[in-house]
């Protein structure tokens, strides 16, 4: 297992175990998070547990021009029960991510440690929240990184259902009317984000896309 030192270096992704575990330790600062973002790298561990650097092969994500928006979803958008913004408040919608209640699961990965890595983040432009508001009182929501014309989704809260949904689909449409972002990274398979159209693609590609600009 390669352990990280403080210089801001990773290993090749081809070195990552077969569950995508490549290294362990190092720091949360914003400049080893944006360079781990940059070769497809994002940390992923328990509270109690070193810092983990996962490179999943293959890799779950969504193209945006082939989103799927079902008969019920559609309803529920035309009715306009949401609405969604961008980059209104990063910080709500990160700790609703942590305070998320999981299927099978006792708590979230999302320690204070890592919440406040990303709200620095966000402060310095690198990560975007979505918010999908219902009544004026925050109703879901998405978060995650940008990097060159990548968005690497990290986590996502629904409060009302079909908030999560419809701040994705929100924000997936938002992105191919600004042409920006060519790729939604979803990381590892969810039957959720697998019913929105996203699928498998190799990490060799995936990180070919993180290389191309705009």
């Amino acid at each position: 297992m390669f352990l990280l030192t403080d210089e801001h270096i990773f290993p090749s992704t081809k070195d990552a175990f077969g569950d995508g575990l490549l290294c362990m330790g190092g720091d949360l600062s914003s400049d080893r998070l944006i360079l781990a973002y940059s070769k497809g790298i994002f940390p992923w561990y328990n509270e109690d547990d070193p810092i983990l650097w996962y490179s999943p092969d293959p890799r779950f994500v969504l193209f945006p021009e082939r989103l799927k928006i079902s008969q019920s979803m559609t309803q529920v958008i035309k009715r306009g029960q949401f609405n969604c913004t961008v980059n209104q408040d990063f910080p709500a919608v990160i700790h609703h991510c942590r305070l998320q209640q999981r299927k099978g699961q006792e708590g979230t990965w999302i320690n204070p440690e890592l919440e406040d890595a990303y709200i620095k983040l966000h402060r310095l432009g690198h990560a975007y929240s979505v918010e999908c508001w219902k009544d004026g009182i925050l109703a879901g929501g998405l978060y995650g990184v940008l990097v060159n014309r990548v968005f690497c989704g990290e986590s996502m809260f629904s409060l009302e259902k079909n908030a999560s949904k419809a701040a994705l689909i929100f924000f997936t449409e938002y992105l191919q009317k600004t042409k920006e972002v060519i790729l939604i990274d979803c990381q590892v398979y969810t039957p959720h984000l697998d019913s929105l159209g996203a699928e498998m693609i190799s990490r060799i590609d995936f990180e070919s896309y993180l290389q191309k600009v705009i």
